[in-house]
């Protein structure tokens, strides 16, 4: 069985153990990185496709009928045509759970760098202004608790709710909101009747059509103007432009977001702006703690032996 990974380089930059993976594939081909046009060229002649990003399409699928298994290092399967996987026989599984732990860390992280101000606060130690206060300490910026707080998760999978163990346990008062589209569940509140209650709202959903665009102007308009926004889950789901504006007039408390509409941003994006206030922007990491990424292999690899064996461990088709 010949097995390649496509874009190795976007779950490892060299510090991760490819030993589990390598028991399973010996002789596994990695490739770091891997173009749309260099894709069919590549899985020619393989069984076994791993890919994390890499687009594996309908014309590469029909391509190569000896592909077995397209195994995917992360949750969503967008890359991947499903259909044509399915109608050539062909497996394809994902990872779950994998990176839960590492989610929550970065949604914390950003939210106590929001409500303390502290890109804020080290400017102006760096710049002096602790100096020149004269006293033992200077706070310009309001720094907020989150004790009492009320704490809205759009998204209540497995991330969702760790994300809301947590929460609790900083003594936030967790409310959970119903799916966008879907029906009307006891102990949920609906988006909009949520959002002018809500000191953080907590972005773990999915894309759909039910959710693309999600948070726009009206609802920001809806929004506490000391409210935080965290979105760790997809970056459609927010309008850039309307953050954008909202955080610059002063409506909106601050924004952490990981993931953008399209990642790496084109320049001119507006959450690029550098005069946008409390706004913490990072690179699609929130997964990427090396035990997450660490884990990404080893259960890649308990995928393929589940495969083997004629199992449907995490199988999509």
């Amino acid at each position: 069985m010949r097995a390649v990974f496509l874009d190795f380089g976007t779950v490892s930059n060299g510090d991760l153990d490819t030993a589990p993976l390598e028991r399973v594939v010996p002789n596994l081909v990695i490739h770091l990185q891997t173009s749309t046009a260099q894709v069919a060229e590549r899985v020619a002649g393989f069984t076994v496709v791993f890919a994390n990003k890499a687009i594996v399409d309908r014309t590469t699928i029909a391509a190569n009928p000896q592909l077995r298994l397209i195994a995917l290092t992360a949750t969503g399967v967008d890359n991947v045509a499903i259909d044509a996987a399915r109608e050539s026989g062909i497996a394809v599984c994902n990872l779950r759970d994998y990176c839960t732990q590492s989610v929550v860390q970065h949604v914390f992280a950003m939210l106590l760098a929001l409500t303390h101000r502290l890109k804020n606060y080290d400017f102006l130690v760096r710049a002096g202004g602790w100096q020149q206060a004269g006293q033992f300490s200077t706070f310009p910026f309001a720094i907020r608790e989150l004790h009492g707080r009320v704490f809205g998760i759009v998204g209540h999978g497995t991330l969702g709710r760790a994300v809301g163990h947590t929460a609790a346990a900083f003594g936030m008062q967790v409310e959970i909101v119903n799916r966008p589209g879907g029906p009307r569940l006891d102990g949920r509140v609906d988006l909009d009747e949520l959002l002018p209650r809500a000191d953080v709202l907590s972005l773990h959903c999915p894309l759909t059509d039910a959710t693309r665009g999600l948070m726009g102007a009206s609802r920001f308009a809806r929004m506490k103007p000391d409210a935080v926004l965290i979105n760790t889950a997809r970056g459609a789901l927010v309008d850039a432009s309307a953050l954008a504006a909202v955080l610059k007039a002063g409506r909106l408390g601050g924004a952490g977001i990981d993931v953008l509409e399209r990642e790496p941003p084109p320049p001119g994006h507006p959450l690029l702006d550098p005069d946008i206030p409390n706004l913490i922007l990072t690179p699609h990491v929130a997964w990427a703690a090396r035990e997450a990424r660490q884990r990404c292999l080893d259960e890649l690899a308990l995928n393929v032996v589940d495969f083997l064996a004629g199992r449907r461990r995490n199988r999509v088709c």
